[in-house]
């Protein structure tokens, strides 16, 4: 099919038959049909918080239910996301100025030691796919730089990752500093990484161990439902 008509038919199509489509192509990761779908919404008058929801974040939860379901695989799964962040580089000037509602923020990165990242990015693209605003301190972090990114952007959930069974500890150390400072109920603390499980994330003192991306932004929605509940009932 020619690009003309394609460019005709995202036009042509009507608000819910858009947002069809834009499901479909972050699906199958077309980044650049993404973005001018955006722009066609935005067009059409429509506000860049019901984009991001309705359009973006359904989408990539339903590549996160395939991705958990073992139907799509990583690649697949980081050019969907990968598509998704063009639309939301788009949004988030917008989003900012309009003063829109979040998820919640997440402070995300690998720990000292360990250079392995495409699993913690992948969670990251993931999460700011279903709403949340993430901050990726990279990789080799010692507890430091997690303090003052802590501090800094005061977020909602602390994500740590690890490839490396002689990095895992590392965790640990992370937050015993957080106890022996009095921040530890502050944050929510999700881990994940292969040779992890839930038993060493208990027994480190995290509040949740995440098999993948997919599992961990629905433990996030949980964690933070909960957390706005008890804030609630306080």
């Amino acid at each position: 099919m020619a690009e003309e008509e394609d460019d005709l038919d995202l036009n042509e199509l009507d608000d819910d038959e858009l947002v069809q489509q834009m499901h479909d192509d972050l699906y199958d990761g077309l980044k650049e049909e993404i973005e001018e779908a955006v722009h066609i919404l935005l067009g059409r008058g429509w506000a860049p918080y019901k984009v991001l929801t309705v359009a973006l974040v359904e989408g990539m939860r339903i590549v996160g239910i395939d991705f958990r379901d073992g139907i799509l695989f990583v690649p697949e799964v980081l050019l969907a996301a990968n598509a998704m962040k063009a639309g939301m580089s788009i949004l988030r000037p917008l989003l900012i100025a309009t003063g829109a509602p979040r998820m919640g923020k997440m402070v995300i990165g690998t720990v000292k030691g360990d250079i392995h990242d495409i699993g913690k990015n992948l969670v990251g693209m993931m999460m700011e796919g279903a709403g949340f605003e993430v901050i990726n301190l990279g990789i080799n972090n010692p507890v430091e730089n997690y303090l003052e990114a802590l501090e800094e952007h005061d977020p909602d959930i602390l994500g740590m990752s690890a490839l490396l069974t002689t990095t895992m500890p590392y965790m640990k150390v992370v937050i015993d500093t957080l106890k022996e400072q009095g921040l530890r109920d502050k944050y929510i603390v999700m881990v994940g990484g292969a040779p992890l499980n839930e038993e060493f994330a208990d027994a480190i003192g995290a509040d949740a161990y995440c098999r993948d991306a997919a599992v961990a932004v629905e433990t996030a929605k949980e964690l933070m439902n909960r957390k706005h509940n008890q804030l609630a009932s306080a």
